[in-house]
């Protein structure tokens, strides 16, 4: 019997948080930030590419390269300052206006038209948050856990969610899960499929029929990607991560493009056909990027 492949951490390859550049962030103009933000994920995939080929003086002389560029610290911080209001960020908001128009939160009310059990808390599973002031959190009623590598806040528990203990009631599991800026960060194909399809075991289906089930948004998964990764990349393109998230059991409900980031709003309905997607090639020219998700 062929033994199957435990799911690597989010932290596989990723060289340790620095902390010596506390107070630089402050006074990162708006293109010093983008420059820094940049810089860092080119890096990290220099990183996971020397790990993945063996050579491992090159990882380390890029693990040096990192931390000369202020490392995870200064680029969460970097983050952090991009998805300020003065910066035009919070990607949450979006998310809070899909839920609003849906109906399935009204500002201001903690009961929810598509929600059957009224009585119980949304559960929100933010991946990788970088601050728990943001627009979900100004929600009442809402029951949110917030997690990250290495947590800048205190109110955010240092966890990898490919180390989170899988829920084992419907009462452990979530309503909604943020992968907000988290899925481009991961730096292995396969890796990003298998944090794709542990979210399906983290999201509660609800017990409403099936007609009513075609109107819900929850359980829903919250997904933002920088618009290169699906607008500019050779192997994957909107109808192919379309196709992926079908043979997940996830169903569009929706997008939204900016000229950064693409905004998906994801329904999970099923257990989906979990059939395997893999590396194909789908556009082609130079200036193509390589960004992939892989099902095995």
């Amino acid at each position: 019997m062929a033994v199957k492949k435990r799911p690597k951490s989010l932290s596989h390859g990723r060289p340790p948080v620095v902390s010596k550049h506390n107070d630089v962030s402050r006074s990162l103009t708006s293109k010093a930030t983008r420059t820094l933000i940049r810089t860092h994920h080119r890096l990290q995939k220099q990183h996971a590419a020397a790990l993945r080929a063996g050579d491992n003086a090159k990882a380390t002389e890029i693990s040096k390269a990192i931390e000369d560029n202020g490392g995870l610290e200064l680029y969460q911080a970097a983050s952090i300052k991009g998805q300020s209001a003065e910066r035009g960020g919070d990607s949450s908001r979006v998310l809070v206006q899909w839920l609003m128009e849906r109906g399935t939160f009204a500002r201001g009310q903690s009961t929810r038209s598509d929600f059957a059990e009224s009585d119980r808390e949304l559960k929100v599973l933010e991946v990788g948050a970088l601050s728990p002031l943001n627009a979900i959190s100004s929600l009442p009623g809402l029951n949110i856990t917030c997690i990250d590598l290495y947590s800048q806040h205190p109110t955010i528990e240092t966890q990898d969610f490919m180390e989170r203990p899988i829920p084992n009631s419907d009462e452990e599991k979530f309503d909604i899960i943020s992968l907000s800026l988290v899925l481009n960060y991961v730096p292995d194909a396969v890796a990003r499929g298998e944090m794709l399809r542990r979210t399906c075991k983290f999201l509660r289906l609800g017990k409403q029929s099936k007609e009513a089930e075609e109107n819900l948004t929850i359980p829903a998964l919250f997904l933002v990607l920088p618009a290169p990764c699906v607008m500019n990349s050779r192997y994957l393109t909107e109808e192919h991560l379309t196709l992926i998230m079908d043979t997940l059991g996830f169903v569009l409900m929706h997008k939204k493009l900016s000229a950064k980031l693409v905004y998906y709003l994801w329904r999970y309905h099923s257990g989906g056909t979990q059939k395997p997607v893999p590396k194909k090639s789908l556009r082609a020219g130079g200036s193509r990027n390589n960004f992939c998700v892989i099902l095995e």
